[in-house]
């Protein structure tokens, strides 16, 4: 039988990785593009990342009311790490910060959860320069919640950790570029 950790780097490397020219969201080229929704978004990718990321998130000795980040990326992540743990009988809500607030409405800027006095991780599928990661910070801090730290799905090693721990957040990742890349 498979490992759940080795089983998910296959399925990132089959489903997500391509090679190839790419521009990515920070602007940077790359010889190699992670395209983490068709893992995150798919049945088995949401399984596993529930299964490893509230592992991780135990390990570690975080227990948070609530798991998210900013859209599009870190929504499947949550939501799989939410459902698991409803499976396992522990309460974790997952909640979005959308890229601004809406503009109809209750204008919200998260949704799925009232963060205030509650502790969370930030979760990403991606992480390069930590932007997403440091806006869901901003919000979430500003709704009144407690930050514990960050999780990623993959951490591409391109200074995004680097600039997290820099402003004092404790990152962690299911897996790194350099593992899918090997």
């Amino acid at each position: 039988m498979v490992e759940p950790r080795h089983e998910l780097l296959d399925l990132l490397r089959t489903r997500s990785l391509r090679r190839g020219d790419f521009v990515l969201a920070s602007g940077r080229r790359s010889t190699y593009y992670i395209d983490c929704r068709l893992t995150t978004m798919s049945g088995p990718g949401q399984r596993l990342i529930g299964q490893l990321g509230l592992a991780l998130l135990e390990q570690h000795g975080w227990h948070p009311d609530c798991v998210g980040g900013l859209t599009l990326g870190a929504d499947p992540v949550a939501y799989a790490i939410a459902h698991t743990a409803a499976l396992a009988g522990r309460s974790l809500d997952a909640f979005t910060v959308r890229k601004e607030a809406k503009g109809h409405g209750t204008g919200r800027l998260i949704e799925g959860a009232d963060l205030a006095g509650r502790s969370v991780v930030i979760v990403e599928d991606v992480i390069t320069t930590g932007g997403s990661a440091l806006q869901a910070i901003a919000a979430t801090r500003t709704a009144g919640a407690r930050v514990l730290g960050v999780v990623a799905v993959v951490d591409r090693n391109e200074g995004g950790r680097q600039r997290l721990e820099a402003d004092g957040w404790t990152v962690l990742s299911l897996t790194t570029a350099e593992e899918l890349l090997a």
